[in-house]
């Protein structure tokens, strides 16, 4: 069920493409809102609006906002042109998207005429704070180079809500992005996994493709009940596809759950369990305590028999950030406090510039 509430706006803090960051009068408390303006219109200042206060109830980490519901005081709103696919489908807030695979879509027949994708390099990721490092990392020595973003929709699902696409976007570090299932507010918009990755390749004609969720996940603290699960279907659709699919581990040694220290439990059960080809996995080389931890782990789960690991001598990913003005934060901890989970998204990258493209250095 729905908590809902109204507010009053009392403040509009930031706006960005499709996202007001407000905050709102509740029984005289002056709380933290999100509007999508693009579902729910423009907002402002004295606006009597309907707020689903159901996270901030439940004090989740995940959603944990007050999220716009009806705006009592805008009412209308005008229905976009184009488009015949629905997304959020069946409920409320359905949408309509501009789907490339729409029969009306100027590229439809780009999809039904794909074949192959050539071994484009996919890397796929878990967690949202995964995008920044490998993004920083692979367009500093890859300027020129188009990198495209898919988004899932295993976690948010309107784009609008990553403030990290949208400064890597500003920044030009991303050049396109897509959102599938019922993910959407992408630059290009796809029903599959599938269909995403045609689309990057024979339209956007992307030189590397990076896929995960949008912002938060979900996690039950068991072996299978997590979102970034999607992570090896996404692997085999890659593979499926003639792609070189690429795998990020889920690194830390911050994290004061014993499951997620050195490897994950989540990841160890991705390429264990459930990714059902031969991936590469670049692993940092890390100092000797911690390769240790690592390397127990891959060989307690044998998975270097059934996947390709290759260490990566990164030092680079810090100065890599810096260079480009770039935060990150995962989990609530910073670079600092948990170098070595930035550093595993960041080794991605230096695994397609030293590997993939041919210029592998001689210390590495």
């Amino acid at each position: 069920m729905i908590s809902k509430r109204v507010g009053r706006v009392v403040e509009i803090v930031d706006k960005s493409e499709g996202l007001d960051d407000i905050r709102v009068e509740i029984n005289g408390d002056v709380q933290k809102a999100y509007n999508y303006s693009k579902m729910t219109g423009k907002v402002n200042v004295g606006d009597e609006i309907i707020l689903n206060t159901t996270a901030v109830e439940l004090s989740l980490g995940t959603g944990g906002y007050h999220f716009v519901i009806a705006n009592l005081d805008n009412r209308e709103s005008d229905l976009t042109l184009g488009g015949h696919i629905m997304k959020l489908r069946y409920t409320p807030f359905q949408v309509k998207v501009n789907s490339i695979e729409d029969h009306e879509s100027e590229y439809h027949d780009v999809i039904e005429k794909f074949t192959s994708l050539e071994d484009m390099p996919v890397v796929v990721g878990t967690l949202h704070s995964m995008l920044t490092p490998f993004v920083a990392s692979y367009k500093r020595n890859n300027p020129t180079k188009k990198l495209v973003y898919i988004m899932t929709d295993g976690a948010a699902l309107p784009i609008y809500l990553s403030k990290n696409v949208d400064t890597l976007k500003n920044k030009g570090l991303i050049d396109d992005t897509i959102t599938i299932g019922n993910a959407f507010g992408g630059d290009y918009e796809c029903i599959n996994i599938y269909t995403a990755l045609i689309t990057a390749k024979e339209i956007l004609k992307a030189d590397v493709v990076f896929v995960s969720m949008g912002p938060g996940i979900a996690g039950t603290g068991t072996k299978y009940g997590f979102t970034g699960i999607e992570q090896g279907a996404i692997l085999d659709a890659v593979h499926k596809l003639s792609g070189n699919p690429i795998a990020i581990p889920r690194i830390s040694f911050a994290d004061k759950r014993e499951r997620h220290f050195g490897i994950s439990h989540h990841s160890i059960t991705v390429f264990k369990e459930i990714v059902n080809v031969n991936v590469t996995i670049p692993v940092t080389s890390y100092d000797e305590d911690k390769l240790e931890v690592i390397n127990k782990q891959i060989n307690s789960n044998r998975l270097s028999e059934k996947h390709n690991i290759v260490y990566i001598n990164n030092n680079n990913t810090k100065e890599d950030l810096e260079y480009f003005d770039l935060k990150v934060r995962s989990m609530g901890r910073n670079f600092e406090q948990d170098k070595e989970f930035f550093e595993a998204a960041s080794a991605a990258a230096y695994y397609l510039v030293e590997v993939c493209d041919g210029s592998r250095r001689k210390d590495y």
